[in-house]
């Protein structure tokens, strides 16, 4: 690479063809290589090669249009610069490319091409010496005499008056002025032409200039734009400490001296006037003295920092952030009880414990001004309503209202935020909801809290101990924002559909409110305030094309739907609306073409007449619409045989009944369970078994052959109908006993009586949940009587007034009074063969 004329560039280089600028000597510039030639030339030569003369090569600027270019090889440009590959970086995002740092060495001219493919590869004359970019300045070009030493002294008093206009505290200004003082002069053209805001045209034009006095006119006229336009600056407005900061840009990908002088001003005027409307925004956010203090810091931090720092736009959101919370702003609570009551009243049929407790909070706010918000969770069956009425209390209130979806939701982050030093950070749900609300007192219903998960990312339900709990949300710290915010005057309200999901610690923090499932009186009347009404009008009905009677309601709850909600039975309206839509729509065809061709009409009467007003749905047409019924209401069916019995479930979904069936064939005294049994109600089966094995002899039971041994010599199989239902707890244990000591005695259970307790050895009958849920199961199902545990009587308060109306019930405290219960004309053995123990409620 050297000789007796100087340090010399290989004649062969393989060409770097680019679109992405030009590079001139001295300059240090980043490519983007992605074209197939090019990344031969990288993979072939730079990444295999293993001297020194392997990672030069010779870029050449593509002037060819980039949305045009083919696979041809382009004309090649005249002159090229020769240049080092500093560094080479791979990705595969979004697409392969490689990423090239080159330095500039000197300039060539392409003599002849020697190959195109992979790469190019071509014949070059080196135009430029090498050492001038590596050796101490000297004062060749300045001592000598005529117009290029004139120009030299031109260009380098220019480029000094450039550097007097600008701050020297900035690095790059002062690296700028080391290299002033320390490159030769011939090499001042490029290296000023590399750094100063100048198109690749005018940069083309410098790299063209092979003779050095043709290379300072070209770049004298673009040193002297800067300057002009530097001084017409300084004259509109005065210049801040830090405004060269801001004028100075990194180019893309530039590493010194692949810095330009941005002289573009526009974007910072627009800047500086935004700074100041944000800093008044600050002033007039009526935040408390620690937020302000805290976006005071980050102003004066903004201030100093150039909008091209990533840690720009970063501030800049968290200012915007800060000054649109609602720091004080809050709306005015609506206090009149009497028009609450009514507002609530008019959305919501039943439902009084939780109208209840929202008229209690409204007539403890008349009496105490500052009070904190309420944190409620409303339990119950989906469908029955649990976020309507969070909306409706919000209506109420007259408060804003925001609801999050946290069903699914498993990062903490999304409750609390994230910090400020990730990429991508934003705050947690809850800011954000305040930031939408607009007011610092909104009603927040958090959906869904029973289904929050959990995984490496943090627990979200820990998360939110925090925000629902009254003695801390008044400084609830986001990541984000790392400052307190006070939450203690919004009102939270969570819904679930069962609390055995939620931490204890979470739900110790919230009032829970038990929302039950409807009865079909409810339902009825639901569907003729609410639904019926709103299906007619999403389907662009009125009542004078359609009626539907209580008694087709009736059918339609009691045969095609069985749920504790409504959603259902709005979904079987919607199917009426829909099919008698279509019998309205095709009347008016009919009657359209009746009055357009009236001698037409009388050949169509006959095939379509318009349907009579309002059309009305009864048995027929309800059979025809939906089909044959989904649900049998009467039960006793199942029950022909002994060792079948009628229990009552709980599930999330509402209440449920579930038959339990036995049978028994000669074996060794196995017992097999079916139906996906846990292991809670595997262990009451066993329990059953020891019972009533124990007090056989008592209760006249024997086996296949007539023995005392209900076991012996006979295998017992029970069996759990829906086996594809997982199904557990210890309710079912009467229901086990009824129905073995029904397949032991040979009698059947009634077929009007359902049951539900928990058993223990001793023959005793425990209390158990979800009484309300069971009972309303059972009277959906038809069902006559029900046998509850002694201890669960004071659960039938809370039982509508007509479902303890039609239902008698039975409250037993041990085993004796349940089978005296369950037969007719009792259970031999039993203290009692024909009185049954019957609760009256006066309630």
């Amino acid at each position: 690479m050297s000789s007796g004329d100087g340090i010399q560039i290989p004649s062969r280089l393989p060409l770097l063809l680019t679109h992405e600028g030009v590079l001139l000597p001295g300059s240090t510039v980043r490519f983007s290589v992605d074209s197939p030639r090019n990344m031969h030339l990288v993979k072939h030569r730079l990444l295999k090669g293993t001297s020194l003369k392997s990672t030069i090569i010779g870029v050449i600027p593509n002037t060819r249009d980039p949305e045009h270019d083919t696979d041809d090889l382009p004309s090649l440009h005249k002159i090229g610069t020769a240049g080092i590959a500093v560094q080479v970086v791979g990705s595969n995002w979004p697409k392969p490319h490689y990423t090239l740092l080159i330095t500039g060495l000197c300039r060539f001219s392409v003599s002849g091409l020697l190959k195109e493919r992979p790469f190019v590869l071509a014949e070059v004359e080196q135009l430029d010496k090498l050492e001038q970019y590596t050796t101490p300045a000297t004062d060749d070009v300045a001592a000598q005499d005529g117009e290029l030493g004139e120009l030299s002294h031109k260009f380098y008093q220019a480029a000094v008056q450039l550097l007097g206009m600008l701050d020297m505290s900035v690095p790059v200004v002062a690296k700028f002025r080391r290299l002033l003082d320390s490159l030769p002069r011939e090499t001042l053209p490029d290296v000023v032409a590399s750094m100063i805001r100048t198109s690749n045209k005018e940069k083309l034009q410098v790299l063209d200039a092979v003779s050095l006095e043709e290379r300072f006119k070209k770049a004298l006229p673009m040193l002297t734009k800067q300057i002009e336009g530097l001084k017409l600056l300084q004259k509109t407005r005065k210049m801040n400490p830090d405004h060269e900061k801001r004028v100075l840009s990194v180019r893309k990908g530039g590493v010194f001296p692949g810095r330009q002088f941005n002289l573009d001003e526009e974007d910072e005027d627009d800047d500086g006037d935004d700074t100041a409307a944000l800093e008044k925004k600050v002033h007039g956010a009526n935040m408390p003295e620690a937020a302000f203090r805290v976006c005071l810091k980050e102003l004066k931090r903004l201030k100093k920092m150039p909008q091209s720092m990533p840690e720009y736009a970063l501030t800049r959101n968290y200012l915007d952030l800060m000054v649109e919370l609602p720091w004080s702003k809050s709306t005015k609570d609506c206090l009149d009880i009497q028009a609450a009551r009514t507002l609530l009243d008019n959305d919501h049929y039943a439902m009084d414990k939780l109208k209840r407790r929202v008229l209690e909070y409204l007539a403890v706010r008349q009496l105490k001004a500052s009070l904190k918000g309420p944190i409620l969770c409303f339990v119950g069956p989906p469908g029955v309503g649990k976020t309507s009425v969070g909306r409706s209390i919000a209506r109420t209130l007259g408060r804003e209202f925001h609801r999050i979806a946290l069903g699914g939701v498993c990062d903490q982050s999304d409750i609390r935020g994230h910090r400020r030093t990730y990429v991508g950070s934003m705050p947690g749900r809850i800011i954000n909801g305040l930031k939408t609300a607009g007011v610092n007192n909104p009603v927040f219903l958090l959906d869904e809290v029973d289904k929050l998960g959990k995984s490496l990312q943090g627990d979200p339900a820990a998360a939110l101990l925090e925000v629902l709990d009254p003695e801390q949300n008044h400084s609830f710290t986001d990541h984000y924002l790392n400052v307190a915010f006070d939450l203690s005057q919004v009102l939270f309200i969570a819904t679930a559909n069962t609390t055995a999901t939620i931490p204890p610690a979470l739900l110790d923090r919230m009032e829970v409110l038990q929302v039950p499932g409807y009865t079909q009186e409810e339902k009825v009347e639901i569907a003729h305030r609410h639904l019926i009404p709103n299906q007619l009008e999403q389907h662009g009905l009125t009542p004078q094309q359609l009626h539907i009677p209580q008694d087709t309601t009736q059918d339609i709850i009691a045969g095609y739907t069985r749920e504790a909600g409504v959603r259902s039975l709005e979904r079987k309206i919607g199917a009426i609306c829909r099919a008698v839509a279509v019998k309205v729509a095709e009347g008016h065809r009919v009657t359209k073409s009746e009055a357009a061709t009236p001698e037409g009409a009388a050949q169509q009467g006959d095939k379509a007449a318009p349907p009579e007003m309002p059309i009305v749905i009864d048995h027929i047409a309800l059979k025809d619409i939906l089909g044959p019924p989904l649900f049998e209401m009467e039960v006793s069916e199942r029950l022909t045989l002994p060792g079948v019995a009628l229990g009552l479930a709980w599930t999330p979904l509402g209440g449920e009944i579930m038959f339990v069936e036995a049978s028994r064939t000669e074996g060794e005294g196995q017992l097999t369970l079916t139906g996906q049994l846990g292991d809670v109600m595997k262990e009451s089966a066993h329990l059953a078994i020891s019972w009533l094995r124990a007090n056989a002899k008592t209760y006249q039971l024997t086996n296949m052959v007539g023995g005392s041994d209900p076991l012996e010599g006979t295998d017992i199989h029970l069996h759990f109908p829906a086996g594809a239902v997982t199904k557990d707890g210890p309710s079912a244990g009467v229901t086990i006993v009824t129905c073995l000591a029904s397949l032991f005695s040979g009698r059947l259970v009634r077929s009007d009586v359902a049951m539900t307790g928990e058993i223990t050895l001793r023959g005793l009958v425990l209390p158990v949940g979800g009484i309300k849920d069971k009972v309303l199961a059972a009277h959906r199902a038809g069902v006559k009587h029900v046998i509850l545990p002694k201890r669960n009587e004071k659960d039938l308060e809370e039982l509508p007034a007509n479902v303890r109306a039609d239902l008698d019930f039975v409250t037993a405290g041990n085993l004796d009074e349940v089978l005296s219960a369950a037969f007719d004309g009792g259970f031999p053995g039993t203290a009692s063969t024909h009185t049954h123990p019957q609760l009256t409620s006066k309630l």
